[in-house]
């Protein structure tokens, strides 16, 4: 009997034992601050330092984890571009061949995030793009997205971050580093640069010139009036009427370290 009983004991202690050192991990877990960690992955990029250790964290860290420290709209969006462009960087940095075939690249699931392997095409049309299907041209919603894309998308997508997303092209906005607190209004200077430096106007025939960036996801812009409507605001335009547009070719030429303060 106190045999038993002593065994029952030791049983008890070490489940005890188990389960906080299981807690104690949560707890560590838990305490990351994941937009500090995205910013500090590019910040380390552009210093051409070592970031295996941050990209560990991102692998062994839960969904539900990711989902309790991304609390706002903005938190998630930061984090998510920061995440995109820094494992551009770091991927191509190492195997540029790999862009040789962009197709293939991008839909490659290739980054693990919280226990799984995402593609750059999940993170982009699936989380940051909230479930659009790649080729709707902003139209046409997925519709069964996985599990991460469901936790983990933002509430509330918005246009300028096809002018923030760089995918290693040389036609592609430059790499900043996004702050969840000033998100808004480093997404808003992006926009303004980028649309200066891409567009471009003339008043004898009221035609203008734009990125393709418009073409390919013109629902996300809200459409032509949408996309006049932004090139008016940023004073790419004088008026909406009677203007007309035209994509120029981008240039898919692999272009790395673009880098850019915002």
């Amino acid at each position: 009997m106190k045999l038993k009983i002593s065994f029952l004991i030791t049983i008890v202690a070490i489940l005890f034992m188990t389960k906080t050192d299981v807690q104690a991990q949560v707890e560590t877990k838990s305490d990351t601050d994941f937009n500090e960690l995205s910013e500090t992955f590019l910040k380390r990029l552009m210093d051409k330092k070592d970031t295996q250790d941050l990209q560990d964290i991102l692998a062994n860290t839960t969904i539900s984890e990711l989902d309790n420290a991304l609390d706002t709209n903005d938190k998630r969006l930061a984090f998510w571009l920061n995440i995109y462009n820094a494992y551009i960087q770091e991927i191509l940095e190492k195997n540029p061949e790999l862009y040789d075939d962009r197709g293939s690249f991008f839909k490659l699931e290739q980054i693990k995030i919280a226990g799984e392997m995402v593609s750059f095409a999940k993170i982009e049309h699936g989380i940051i793009r909230k479930s659009q299907w790649e080729y709707g041209l902003g139209y046409i919603r997925k519709w069964f997205p996985g599990k991460i894309e469901r936790k983990l998308r933002v509430n509330k997508p918005v246009f300028n971050v096809h002018f923030a997303l760089n995918c290693g092209a040389k036609d592609c906005p430059p790499v900043a580093i996004y702050e969840w607190e000033r998100l808004q209004e480093q997404l808003q200077k992006g926009t303004k640069r980028l649309l200066e430096n891409t567009s471009e106007y003339n008043s004898e025939t009221n035609v203008v010139k734009v990125t393709s960036l418009f073409s390919w996801f013109r629902g996300d812009f809200g459409g032509k009036g949408g996309i006049k409507k932004i090139l008016k605001e940023n004073e790419i335009i004088p008026a909406t009427k009677g203007v007309d547009i035209e994509y120029t070719n981008y240039d898919w030429t692999l272009y790395l370290d673009n880098f850019i303060e915002l």
